[in-house]
């Protein structure tokens, strides 16, 4: 440990340079690059590093062909043939029907990107596959290295010191996944920042910043009061616009999953806080002991004391608790969500106690699970026709969500007879472990259909067509599109469509008949007058759960095929107006309102209930098994 005295010693005194330069100037990078690890060993894994800046990787010239793969090639390597099993090819029954989707990327953000991002993925995984196959991974220690940990924890003080580090995230964020910093803010200000960083792009020389949790004690340039800043930042876009806390306009605060975005406590006056209520005080010792309360205000973090922070990851942002009181949320921003989390970085003038980083994403060992046989899904027949099949979307790291749907309502008699049959439609991580796991999972279960494409957000409307191209390759009767966080009764699903009895032209859902599109350049939901000129929105329904009938899905691959349908990055009302324009064009339609599809949450006597965990959904299961009926769980209502 001596040798790396003088190496703090240096970076100490760069970084209180650098305290001293941002107190009064302006960002302009967004973090070091370069680390110097340090044997901590986390599920095979070294998470815990020293920053030790270093001159950044240098970018490879564009005019260099020599050593720049051309984006044509790198695309079209995502559908070159590969030596596959017929069993291995399940899992890429739609993959080469979407072989033209870099023709469909307009009015799709970062759609471009995600398809050379994946293709740079899925040459990763062949390589894997293929080392596998010829025996040069079969060792099961170097698989178990491989799998995704349960969480990452370091909590040696004398180890952590007063510099900067990062924690390794190797498979990302999900729901329910959350980061605890226990720490004294000290130094010269106190002043310290969280990054939650992704990959860099190929040739860019910095992360993305999911998330910069910024800790400012004396203020900055806008206020002289202690302060909260949270932002984004990509090199594209550079810094986003800040979310701070205490607000200067709290009469716009927002919240995200339910809570606000600043806790309005922040900021108050202790005496506000802790005297509100009480007489007036005569002594002269009282009076001057609350004039001076007065001054002070409510801030979670003050520099010499220890604190505890929890920042926990939700279902429409990321929020921080610090010593058990809620204090900010902060909304996700477009193409940067929580799975694209690589490393958790912290810096600034901060003593670290301990990191711990669980409820991460991880696959279940195939090896340990009892009823593994039950789980798995059958190759569809030909020769069986399909009464409805249900496409989910999942993202990769979402492998709890999965199985969860696996042990509950894809063990309707429905399914388990193939008269019915669930895919997952899974976009591929931009983690190779990740991408292993999930080809394992695929290769096990029969349940998963690969994408070719990295899974951003704004691309969900891409797994709709994929849905419908696989419901017309199947022949299902009706195609349904759910979520992996949606419990879908199929009893009651099926039940309904005999009643409705119609098989032509149909939408059958919660139907939104005079919904506008989101002006609000802050809102999630925000559409240009570009993408949709008009007020309104034709009716559609929403997406946690609706079924078209087949001959709407076919026109839909169909329309993909001739390079006719229209991209909108809103899927469920992408399908509301692909099936607008079919109605147009002498499609009799029939619009069939269910309300008992609740996109917020559940309510007793559900057929959809949205926002489910693992644990409501197995919850919600055992009670249609033990006769209750379908009664929520927990408190997702």
């Amino acid at each position: 440990m001596k040798k790396l005295y003088g190496g703090v010693l240096v970076a100490s005194l760069f970084m209180l340079f650098m305290l001293m330069f941002l107190r009064n100037g302006i960002m302009k990078t967004p973090i070091g690059q370069g680390y110097l690890t340090i044997p901590i060993l986390v599920n095979g894994t070294n998470p815990l590093a020293w920053i030790n800046p270093t001159v950044p990787p240098a970018i490879q010239n564009p005019d260099d062909h020599s050593k720049v793969i051309s984006s044509d090639i790198l695309v079209s390597s995502l559908f070159a043939g590969s030596n596959f099993s017929e069993d291995e090819q399940q899992a890429l029954q739609t993959w080469k029907q979407l072989n033209h989707l870099i023709d469909h990327t307009q009015g799709l953000p970062s759609s471009a990107e995600a398809i050379k991002e994946a293709a740079s993925a899925w040459n990763s995984l062949i390589s894997s596959i293929e080392e596998q196959k010829h025996g040069r991974a079969n060792d099961s220690s170097r698989t178990k290295e491989k799998q995704c940990p349960h969480f990452l924890n370091k909590m040696n003080s004398t180890e952590l010191g007063n510099s900067s580090y990062k924690m390794q995230v190797p498979c990302g964020l999900t729901q329910g996944s959350s980061i605890t910093v226990i720490g004294i803010p000290n130094g010269l200000l106190g002043n310290f920042r969280i990054d939650l960083t992704g990959e860099p792009l190929p040739g860019e020389p910095d992360p993305p910043i999911i998330l910069h949790y910024n800790v400012r004690l004396h203020g900055d340039k806008i206020t002289e009061d202690p302060v909260i800043v949270q932002n984004t930042w990509t090199i594209a876009h550079d810094w986003g616009e800040e979310d701070r806390c205490p607000s200067p306009t709290p009469e716009k605060v927002e919240k995200v999953d339910e809570l606000e975005q600043c806790n309005k406590i922040v900021g108050k006056n202790i005496s506000q806080l802790h005297t509100a209520g009480m007489h007036s005080r005569t002594s002269r010792q009282s009076l001057a002991a609350e004039e001076q309360s007065i001054n002070r205000k409510y801030f979670p973090f003050k520099q010499g004391l220890p604190f505890v922070a929890t920042l926990r990851v939700g279902s429409e942002g990321i929020q921080m608790t610090v010593d058990g009181k809620h204090i900010t949320s902060f909304a996700f921003r477009e193409t940067l969500e929580p799975w694209l989390v690589s490393e958790i970085k912290i810096s600034g003038d901060l003593r670290l106690i301990s990191i711990l980083a669980s409820g991460l994403p991880t696959s279940e060992d195939s090896e340990h699970i009892i009823d593994l046989e039950s789980l798995k899904s059958s190759p569809i027949s030909a020769q069986i026709p399909l009464d409805l099949f249900i496409g989910v979307f999942s993202t990769a790291n979402n492998f709890k969500r999965r199985m969860a749907v696996r042990r509950t309502w894809m063990q309707y008699n429905a399914v388990r007879s193939n008269k019915t049959a669930v895919r997952f439609f899974v976009g591929l991580h931009k983690s190779p472990i990740v991408n292993e796991e999930l080809w394992r999972e695929a290769q096990t279960y029969g349940d998963v259909q690969l994408m070719p494409f990295v899974d951003y957000y704004s691309l969900i409307t891409w797994k709709t067509l994929a849905i419908c191209i696989f419901g017309t390759q199947v022949s299902a009767k009706f195609v349904m599109k759910t979520d992996d966080d949606a419990f879908v009764r199929v009893d009651e699903v099926l039940d309904s469509l005999h009643k409705i009895n119609v098989d032509h032209g149909l939408l059958y859902g919660l139907i939104n008949s005079d919904s506008r599109p989101h002006r609000n350049t802050d809102s999630k939901w925000y559409i240009s007058p570009e993408e949709w000129s008009e007020g309104t929105y034709p009716p559609w329904a929403h997406g946690p759960g609706y079924v078209v009938s087949l001959d709407i899905a076919r026109t839909v691959a169909k329309k993909f095929r001739e390079n006719h349908l229209k991209m909108f990055k809103l899927e469920d009302v992408a399908m509301g107006i692909w099936i607008a324009d079919m109605k147009k064009e002498g499609v009799e339609v029939r619009y069939e309102n269910e309300n008992r599809v609740y996109p917020e949450g559940c309510k007793d006597g559900y057929v959809v209930a949205h926002y489910q965990g693992p644990r409501e959904m197995l919850c919600l299961w055992q009670k249609l098994e033990e006769g209750k009926g379908a009664k929520c769980c927990g408190d997702r209502r």
